[in-house]
């Protein structure tokens, strides 16, 4: 029974413990020898299937050798005799007794597939519950956090190292967003970390996916963040079971529901009727002209000045100016020179919102005619994503989102600002970064030319992602910032400034986990186990209790003189065919002949074991045992 006991034991500690895995270095050599693993596993669990079965015929063998010195009918006796050979009957006259043997018989035959089964590991993932917290960009804390920061330094100061990471984190992620829907795959960088498409305004909440570990300088943190280690304050929750360690394992990936950040953008073009938007791309000049430069030396032939100027709403007139080469006649190459001039509106083109969205304007020239005069919508939006981090990148999901409200005024200037910047910088001499990922990705697209049947609907599309891709990027730039190690003493985010981030780490090992209760496997594997065993308990308990009543006879044997003696501990196996036809030969049994009638009829006759001596011996049960045991089951 150890044997039985310990994997019984083992069984009972996968069921409590929920999840056993052995140490690192043995499951790589369980992952590295898979053919030994399967041949190990079956030795043992043939071990145990074998021992389950010879105690079961054991402790039946023992309850029969007990049972045969009342009296029993032949049937009854040949049922008994075959489930302690391991083996069953078939008599279609008692399908009771049939049926009986056969299930004990499958379900000795099955120890071995369920001993295999539960003892055979398994590739799983082991989660590991994770909580912590990250900066909260949605509450008035963090608003006035930024409109202080704001004072102390003003946009316009912090237009150095940290805007030359905005204009070129803002471009890449916009290009990498823009491709994604039709199909280009992206993957965008930023501080070391690779994130799938798009940022989603999230900042890494896993150690190992933190990126840079660079120390951000003295001003390199907050506004100023260019590059370097971010805080990550996550960590276990306390488990159920505390004293079983959690494996290195094969790898890990990570699900966490973090705060982030996107938006609802829409672009449509300008109706000519939406005399609102006052649009005006005609106030240009010609302000430097060299007709002794030669283009094919990349001289600089002319210069052309564009004042760029649009109403943002309650006939706040904006204006940007833009600069683009020309020939010396002041003319640009419609071919090989565009312009894709943008204006970004603060604040809603609506006067009766002043801080859910703003509005960003644009046409395109030359190269980029193909963009008609454009407005485009931007409805920023607080999201709570799910968050998966495996094989070294970061891939987010929107699960919730809600729309900004008027404390978060201060943050929407931010990423109005970061659009601003993007739109003007993107455009040079000669091209622009904007126009030029429109027509990129438009071309590999589609089998058309961009200027022969433009899909209006398509080139929208891209526009819309473009400025989402930034205005995500923007938020994971702003939490770098205020999450870079410098930013808060001690690297604490105040508890005001701080929200909850949730989830769970799986580890990918090797070992045995819990099944489901209703699970078809489990059923399979355990179902023999518990049966025999269960059989094997009874018929001991069985033995052990007619043993202590023959003790009690022992010790007073004239209570039963002259009725059946006190038969001795003699060997007598019931499973032996030997032992069984001495017993009959001893005995002079008289049965009926070997015709049906004489069949059916002996097994109906009932006879009990006595003995004399060391002579053992088969009777036609007492008349007068019969009389006194009427009532008794065979």
């Amino acid at each position: 029974m150890v044997i039985l006991a310990f994997g019984y034991g083992f069984l009972g500690a996968v069921t409590y413990l929920q999840y056993i895995a052995p140490s690192d270095p043995v499951c790589e050599l369980m992952r590295s020898y898979p053919g030994e693993l399967t041949m190990v596993v079956t030795l043992i669990a043939t071990v145990l299937s074998v021992t389950a079965a010879t105690l079961f015929t054991l402790s039946v063998k023992e309850a029969l050798r007990h049972r045969m010195w009342k009296p029993i009918s032949l049937i009854h006796l040949s049922t008994g005799v075959a489930l302690a050979q391991g083996s069953h009957i078939l008599k279609h006259r008692y399908m009771g007794l049939t049926v009986l043997t056969l299930f004990i018989f499958g379900m000795l035959r099955l120890l071995t597939a369920g001993w295999t089964t539960l003892l055979t590991p398994n590739y799983f993932m082991w989660p590991v519950q994770l909580n912590g917290t990250e900066l909260d960009i949605t509450g008035s804390a963090f608003a006035a956090l930024l409109r202080a920061e704001f004072l102390a330094s003003g946009l316009t100061d912090i237009q150095d190292n940290a805007f030359e990471i905005l204009d070129i984190g803002a471009i890449l992620s916009g290009v990498a967003a823009a491709g994604y829907t039709f199909g280009i795959p992206r993957t965008f960088n930023f501080n070391g970390v690779k994130y799938n498409v798009s940022t989603q305004g999230i900042v890494p909440a896993i150690e190992d996916y933190s990126g840079s570990d660079g120390v951000p300088g003295a001003n390199g943190t907050r506004l100023g963040f260019a590059g370097g280690n971010v805080t990550v304050n996550t960590g276990l929750v306390p488990r159920s079971h505390p004293s079983v360690p959690i494996p290195q394992g094969f790898s890990r990936n990570y699900s966490m529901l973090q705060q982030g950040l996107t938006a609802n953008v829409s672009c449509r073009p300008i109706d000519l009727s939406q005399t609102q938007y006052l649009w005006d791309t005609n106030n240009s000049y010609v302000i430097y002209s060299n007709a002794a430069a030669s283009s094919s030396n990349n001289s600089i032939t002319g210069l052309r000045l564009w004042n760029i100027g649009a109403n943002c709403g309650t006939n706040t007139l904006i204006s940007y100016e833009y600069v683009t080469m020309v020939d010396a006649s002041g003319n640009t190459s419609s071919s090989g020179s565009g312009f894709l001039p943008s204006i970004v509106c603060p604040g809603p083109m609506n006067i009766n919102q002043t801080y859910a969205s703003f509005a960003i304007l644009m046409q395109g020239f030359y190269k980029y005619g193909f963009l008609k005069a454009s407005v485009c919508e931007v409805v920023p939006l607080f999201t709570i994503v799910r968050a998966d981090y495996s094989d070294q990148e970061i891939s987010a999901e929107v699960i919730s989102s809600t729309p900004f409200q008027p404390e978060n005024a201060a943050l929407l200037s931010f990423i109005a600002s970061v659009a601003r910047f993007q739109s003007i910088n993107s455009q040079g001499l000669t091209s622009s970064t904007i126009g030029d990922t429109l027509y990129s990705i438009y071309s590999s697209t589609t089998n058309e030319s961009i200027d022969n049947g433009l899909n209006d609907t398509q080139l929208y599309f891209e526009l819309e992602d473009y400025w989402r891709g930034v205005v995500e990027f923007s938020a994971t730039f702003l939490r770098s910032g205020f999450m870079a190690t410098g930013s808060f003493p001690n690297n604490d985010i105040p508890n005001n400034l701080s929200s909850q981030v949730t989830g769970t780490m799986f580890v990918s090992t090797i070992g045995w986990i819990r099944w489901a209760k209703n699970s078809p496997t489990y059923l399979l594997a355990t179902l023999p186990l518990t049966i025999i065993t269960t059989l094997t308990l009874f018929s001991a308990s069985y033995s052990i209790l007619e043993a202590w009543k023959e003790h009690q006879e022992r010790a007073k044997p004239q209570a039963f003189a002259g009725h059946r003696r006190i038969h001795r501990r003699a060997h007598f196996d019931v499973s032996n065919t030997l032992h069984l036809i001495m017993a009959c030969a001893a005995g002079s049994l008289a049965l009926e002949d070997f015709n049906r009638a004489g069949v059916i009829n002996n097994e109906g006759v009932k006879v009990e074991l006595k003995e004399d001596g060391d002579k053992k011996m088969f009777l036609i049960a007492d008349p007068l045992y019969l009389g006194v045991s009427k009532g008794e089951h065979a």
